[in-house]
């Protein structure tokens, strides 16, 4: 017991926030999920989107709607992923100094991902575009091979 760390509310946020965001991955790693896996992915990734908005910033915000994007992607949830995607857009657009290079292409792409799952492959190949030319321009070298093997993976619903 006197090993317990105390945490501020700051902190507790911060903390819960990360460690969903880790699982999230965890699952979306998984070449198969069970039901049960798939609520855990959903239900992860909207508690780490809630306790970023508690304590976080502008890019915080906006790498949860895209991972929440993501989630409902992979979880075939069209209206879901694209509100997700298009809520990282405006995150994006209304707070440009604060974003890094690869977020501003991680929102082109889930854009593009969400309309590709949405049928409208004509929005998905604008975005994909927009996607890719940013991710070629993202300055650091590993932050870009992360952006373009993200790209290349994943399903793309007869889009590439």
């Amino acid at each position: 017991m006197g090993d317990e760390k105390k945490y501020s509310i700051t902190e507790a946020h911060q903390q819960f926030a990360k460690s969903t965001n880790h699982r999230v991955w965890d699952l979306l790693d998984l070449s198969s999920r069970t039901e049960a896996e798939e609520e855990e992915l959903l239900l992860a990734a909207s508690t780490s989107l809630y306790h970023w908005l508690q304590v976080g910033t502008a890019v915080h915000a906006q790498r949860g709607h895209w991972m929440l994007s993501r989630v409902h992607v992979v979880l075939g949830r069209t209206g879901d992923a694209l509100d997700q995607a298009l809520k990282c857009q405006a995150i994006s657009d209304t707070n440009l100094d604060e974003m890094e290079d690869f977020d501003l292409a991680f929102a082109q792409e889930s854009l593009a991902r969400a309309y590709a799952l949405a049928g409208d492959l004509n929005k998905a190949r604008k975005h994909h575009q927009k996607a890719v030319a940013l991710g070629e321009a993202v300055k650091d070298p590993e932050d870009q091979k992360i952006f373009l093997g993200d790209l290349e993976s994943g399903e793309w619903f007869g889009l590439t």
